[in-house]
């Protein structure tokens, strides 16, 4: 795994590559260089994991017509390389880089569809001056760029870009509105104006001083009527493959075993296909939702090397830290950093358990739905306009005029239910996002960001949920789910907390094979009678002990209400003051207030969550808007009191 960077400007850039890959450092600590030709500069740092010895970058063509620097692994990349050998392409490594180099000498922009793994890079075809930037099919390698009068900056993370003397510092504010109401930027920007991503799925083609983005894979799996059995078959089947290909690699390989169904199920395969020094890694929080001994059920089935971390967690000492590395203040980063700080004493790559729950609908939100398409069926749509949309007003007005801010649980709740058949709105309802209500958008906003124009989070839906009307109601949900909160929320966290400590973290689930015939599988399979993963779990009987089959989901979070109590309250007073809400101009200080005096409460959950989100935009504010922070990495939370 490694952090990639690239310049495509007048003058001489050494300094400015030279920085933007000293920025990218713990992405790849193993290797660091540049390469220039006329106006291009691309950079690479590298952690190094296959072919240890001969694959630093950039590498080139033989006759150094083709550059390219690579993040991410190409698991398919041997047989790959037997194809290309058979036509004639000889190979001075054994890398999977040196593959990406001979594929697109041989099939040029259609190299994709040979492509299965995580990834994210830059070629350089000197022989078009061209340069193409992609990344992988469902966007676990990160990309952004920059682009400018014809100047072009690229990097793995943004804080190199944003080191560019070409790049003006600013916030954006939609972005900061999407971030706001979901805990992620659900679009092709950050938080970051001027900066933006290279979707999943999608490659960038830059020449003549400018470019285009194009799609070269459409995530739109079809509904296979299968059975139960043939279910069952077919996940194993993928399962498997998944985890054999992403177990290639030069050094060691681990798990995050959390102790639940998923990272078990990695364990049990890895022992099925014949390995017997499996290292696996378990962290708690000294909370009664701890794993471990689930996760020792699991070590001496397998007879793991057994590695177990119990942190005694203060989120917000290290928030500054993680915010770094993330760029994006988020709920749980603290956990995710720990665990790969931990897991890196070890090994170097790990696999982890993301996607089973989004892949066989594994969440309270997927039962919750199960219980709105019958619901649905009774309650007709003109119930919301009747009866919704003025009850939803007079409970606003009554919580505003009471004070009482748990009435919000009630209020959200009649809302779901009464956007009936509307399964955009009721998904965004149950996920908090609240621009909906234009009431509550007045009293958290202040006037003037709201006058300047703000996008409508569901308008950043639309287009995606729109692929999926005619799927049923799960499956729409399951569907919009993987496509946004996935790859911007999910994916994003893990990258860049793993990549922090120098881990590369593998998925198996998100196997492309495994995400398309999973996708297939028709949705009442995955939630019988309200059971999640139903099929999942089915599918493993015969592979893990039966107290993990059926155990219930934990989750691998921070409480938000007991973080209130403990030290979130006191630090956003520090940070959060009245005259800095004023000066940044975005919310209404009375409200941030409203909470804070409110009295502790478990229904409060959204409002901390809200309050954290905006705390941490406060420090990321100082670190790389107000500041040149970010250009050093450890930094103390009293740092950034006001």
């Amino acid at each position: 795994m490694c952090g990639i960077s690239g310049i495509k400007a007048k003058g001489d850039q050494k300094n400015n590559i030279q920085l933007m890959c000293d920025l990218l450092d713990h992405r790849g600590p193993e290797n660091s260089s540049f390469y220039n030709y006329k106006e291009y500069w691309l950079g690479h740092n590298r952690l190094r994991i296959i072919d240890i010895k001969n694959g630093d970058q950039p590498m080139f063509s033989h006759d150094k017509s083709i550059a390219v620097v690579f993040n991410g692994e190409i698991y398919n990349y041997q047989s790959l390389k037997l194809g290309l050998e058979s036509k004639g392409y000889k190979f001075k490594t054994a890398s999977d880089t040196e593959v990406l180099i001979y594929l697109y000498l041989d099939k040029g922009l259609k190299m994709f569809d040979s492509l299965n793994g995580i990834f994210a890079f830059a070629i350089l075809d000197k022989n078009c001056n061209r340069l193409i930037l992609a990344r992988d099919h469902f966007g676990v390698k990160p990309l952004f760029y920059y682009h400018q009068n014809g100047n072009l900056i690229f990097a793995s993370e943004s804080k190199a870009i944003l080191s560019h003397p070409m790049v003006n510092k600013a916030r954006n504010k939609n972005a900061i509105h999407l971030l706001s109401n979901l805990r992620y930027v659900q679009s092709e920007e950050t938080i970051f104006k001027g900066i933006y991503s290279i979707p999943p799925g999608c490659f960038m083609k830059y020449e003549n001083n400018s470019y285009k983005i194009m799609k070269y894979y459409d995530f739109n799996p079809k509904i296979d009527p299968l059975d139960s059995h043939q279910a069952q078959e077919g996940i194993i089947y993928h399962f498997k493959n998944a985890v054999q290909k992403q177990l290639i690699s030069d050094v060691p390989v681990g798990v995050y075993l959390s102790g639940g169904i998923d990272s078990s199920a990695i364990v049990a395969i890895m022992s099925d296909l014949g390995l017997n020094d499996i290292s696996t890694f378990t962290l708690g929080f000294n909370e009664p939702t701890d794993e471990f001994e689930s996760a020792k059920i699991i070590s001496d089935r397998f007879n793991t090397n057994h590695h177990k971390l119990n942190l005694n967690l203060n989120p917000l000492q290290g928030f500054p830290n993680v915010i770094w590395h993330s760029e994006v203040p988020k709920i749980n980063l603290l956990q995710g950093f720990a665990m790969s700080s931990f897991v890196s004493k070890h090994v170097k790559v790990v696999l982890g358990g993301l996607g089973g729950d989004e892949l066989f609908a594994g969440y309270d939100i997927h039962k919750i739905f199960y219980m709105l398409r019958s619901l649905n069926k009774i309650i007709p749509k003109s119930m919301e306009k009747l009866i919704g949309a003025p009850l939803g007003k007079i409970i606003s007005a009554l919580q505003r005029s009471t004070g009482i801010l748990k009435m919000d649980e009630y209020r959200r709740g009649l809302e779901t239910v009464l956007a009936s058949g509307n399964i955009l709105k009721q998904l965004l309802i149950l996920r908090n996002v609240w621009d909906q209500d234009s009431s509550l958008l007045a009293v958290i906003y202040t006037p003037d960001f709201i006058r300047n124009g703000i996008r409508s989070v569901k308008d950043e839906f639309k287009n995606i949920a729109s692929k999926y009307q005619n799927k049923s109601y799960l499956d729409q949900v399951l569907s919009i789910e993987f496509q946004t909160k996935m790859v911007n929320d999910y994916l994003w966290t893990e990258d860049r907390m793993s990549m922090a400590n120098s881990v590369e973290q593998r998925v198996p689930f998100l196997d492309k094979d495994l995400v398309e015939f999973s996708f297939s599988i028709p949705a009442e399979l995955k939630l019988i009678g309200g059971n999640t993963k139903s099929i999942l779990r089915a599918s493993l009987n015969d592979f893990l002990p039966k107290e993990i089959i059926n155990k219930k989901k934990w989750g691998f979070s921070v409480n938000p209400y007991l973080q209130f109590k403990k030290d979130l309250k006191s630090t956003i007073e520090k940070i959060l003051t009245k005259e800095y809400i004023h000066e940044q101009g975005i919310f209404n200080y009375s409200y941030i207030k409203s909470i804070l005096d409110y009295k502790p409460h478990p229904k409060l959950r959204w409002h901390y969550n809200f309050l954290w989100i905006l705390t941490g935009l406060a420090i990321w504010e100082k670190m790389y808007i107000k500041t040149d922070m970010y250009l050093k990495k450890n930094h103390e939370l009293k740092s950034f009191y006001n």
